[in-house]
C-alpha cells in the first residue's frame, strides 16, 4: 500500500481550474474543507459549478460565515446544485439577480444522483418530486402504476473532503456527523482532495474505522483551520 502525496491547501486550490465542476463534502459547515476552501477563496477561480448539499451560512453582520460561503461571496460559482440556500442570502441575492445558476434539488435525490455517479450508474428513479415542479423537463416513468422520475447521475471534475484522521495510504475516517456527503462525494470525481485533521502512519487506523477507502483518495491536506471537524 503506498502513500499519498500530502500537499498545501494553495496547492490543491491549484488543482481546481476554471470551469470545473466542484463536489464539497460537509452539512452547513460541518465537515467542511475549511482550508482547501479559504485556499481557493484567496486563490480567486472562477466560472466553477457546484455540487453540495447546501451553500452553507453567511451572516456577515453577525460574523458567521461557513463551509462554501466564501466562495459564494467572492461569487466565484456560475452554478449551484444543491438542497436549499435559506441560511446563506448572498447566495439567494445571486439567484434572483441572475447572477448564478441554482438548481435546487431534494436532499434525498441530491444524495442519490451523487451516488449513482460513484456506482457507475446512469442515474435512479425516484417518486419524490413527481406531481411538483421538480419533475418540469424531466423523464416521467411509470412502473406498475406508480409514477417515477428519471435523475440522472451527478459526477464531478474534483471533490474536496474533510476526514478527521486519515493513514499516509489515504483511508478515511469521518467524525459522527461530519461524516454527511463526503463519503459521497469521494466517489464521484476522478481527482479527490480530502483534508484531514489528524495523519498516521499506515497501519495505524483500525480497517473497521476506515469509511473512504484509500482507493478513493488522490492527495492529502493536513487542515490548516484549527476547526474541528
Amino acid at each position: 500500500m503506498t502513500e499519498k502525496r500530502v500537499i498545501s491547501a494553495a496547492e490543491a486550490a491549484k488543482l481546481v481550474k476554471e470551469g470545473m465542476t466542484v463536489h464539497v463534502g460537509g452539512f452547513l459547515g460541518c465537515g467542511s474543507p475549511d482550508s482547501v476552501i479559504a485556499a481557493l477563496a484567496e486563490q480567486g477561480t472562477t466560472n466553477l459549478v457546484l455540487v453540495c448539499n447546501d451553500t452553507a451560512v453567511l451572516d456577515q453582520k453577525g460574523g458567521r460565515i461557513s463551509g462554501v460561503a466564501p466562495l459564494v461571496a467572492n461569487r466565484q460559482f456560475r452554478k449551484v446544485i444543491v438542497s436549499h440556500i435559506g441560511t446563506n442570502p448572498e447566495t439567494q441575492r445571486q439567484m434572483n439577480a441572475g447572477e448564478t445558476e441554482v438548481e435546487l434539488v431534494p436532499q434525498g435525490t441530491l444524495a442519490e444522483r451523487v451516488r449513482a455517479a460513484g456506482f457507475g450508474l446512469g442515474g435512479i428513479l425516484t417518486p419524490t418530486g413527481v406531481g411538483t415542479e421538480v419533475e418540469q423537463g424531466k423523464q416521467k416513468i411509470s412502473l406498475s402504476g406508480k409514477d417515477y422520475l428519471l435523475e440522472t447521475a451527478l459526477s464531478g471534475d474534483v471533490a474536496l473532503v474533510k476526514a478527521k484522521k486519515a493513514d499516509k495510504a489515504g483511508n478515511l475516517v469521518y467524525s459522527m456527523t461530519a461524516r454527511n456527503f463526503n463519503p459521497l462525494m469521494a466517489t464521484a470525481c476522478p481527482v479527490v482532495i480530502a483534508e484531514v485533521e489528524e495523519l498516521v502512519e499506515i497501519g495505524g487506523l483500525d480497517p473497521d474505522e476506515v469509511h473512504t477507502p484509500s482507493i478513493f483518495v488522490t492527495y492529502l491536506v493536513q487542515s490548516e483551520s484549527g476547526r474541528p471537524s
